[in-house]
């Protein structure tokens, strides 16, 4: 099945050619078209960036876009997933998005399909476009990977986003660190303080802290969290040196980072958004010219 699925399989010079591609396109370097071809974007959890991000790069690369509304959808008669994509596929279209709460979801499509299939995220598995912006707003900053340090905190053992990042980023030659509560941590990697992080990291990435879920395992409240485990105003003033704040969105002002955090010099939060267009880009674009 072509597509992007995860990054565990791609190697690191074919993740430096999705990178390179990417930055190309933003720079105005490189432009193609595949005019007559029509992807579904198949969301089965709320998106706002990764679901229209990937729209806007179909567009910029001549697509046509389609959103499914799953709760619209013959889902809610129990119609498989297996069957939502032989749908679109015998439907006529050129290829699907799919985020699904379920780890490894594509497990299942493995040969019933001849559309490329894009992960859009998979339970708190794996988010490879997300992980490739966040790689692209990293060397875009820094022009390397090896020897940087960065430190992902908040809710890692629930997030696709740090167990995705985490993998890649330590085969890519960086140091990688995590932080926060006990019963947000896992074996993702060494675990330090958020003090040591702001005082030695060269990018700090916070994650969403998902309070609707997890308030009572907690046994605190949105400002303890903050002051505690949070990027706060004075954390931001003792960043090292050319350091960078990152965050993949939605973030919760005041909880895990600070609204002085977010419109601070050093954050690339508005960067990454915009880059994760042009990665989805460069992978569409890779995938379509059979080089991915």
């Amino acid at each position: 099945m072509k597509g992007l699925l995860t990054l565990e399989n791609i190697g690191v010079n074919k993740v430096q050619e999705i990178i390179d591609l990417a930055l190309e396109f933003k720079k105005g370097k490189k432009s193609v078209r595949y005019p007559n071809l029509k992807m579904a974007t198949l969301f089965f959890e709320d998106s706002t960036r990764t679901n229209y991000s990937f729209q806007s790069a179909m567009l910029n690369l001549g697509i046509t876009p389609i959103s499914f509304n799953a709760k619209m959808s013959s889902v809610n008669k129990g119609e498989s997933l297996y069957d939502t994509v032989k749908t679109f596929e015998n439907i006529g279209f050129d290829g699907v998005v799919i985020r699904h709460p379920q780890n490894r979801y594509f497990d299942e499509l493995t040969g019933i399909t001849k559309m490329p299939v894009f992960n859009g995220g998979d339970g708190s598995g794996s988010h490879p476009t997300q992980t490739l912006l966040d790689l692209v707003t990293i060397y875009e900053e820094f022009g390397r990977f090896k020897g940087l340090k960065i430190c992902i905190i908040g809710d890692i053992a629930h997030s696709r986003v740090a167990h995705g990042n985490a993998e890649i980023m330590k085969r890519l030659g960086m140091e990688v660190f995590i932080s926060g509560p006990d019963f947000f941590v896992d074996d993702t990697a060494e675990v330090i303080s958020i003090d040591r992080a702001v005082a030695e990291m060269d990018i700090i990435m916070l994650l969403r802290v998902q309070f609707e879920r997890h308030k009572d395992a907690m046994g605190m409240n949105t400002n303890e969290y903050h002051q505690r485990y949070g990027l706060t105003k004075f954390r931001v003033e003792r960043l090292k040196e050319n350091a960078i704040i990152m965050h993949p969105a939605p973030f919760n002002r005041g909880v895990e980072i600070s609204s002085d955090a977010v419109e601070h010099k050093r954050s690339r939060i508005n960067e990454q958004m915009t880059n994760g267009v042009y990665a989805r880009m460069a992978v569409i674009s890779m995938t379509l010219e059979g080089k991915l």
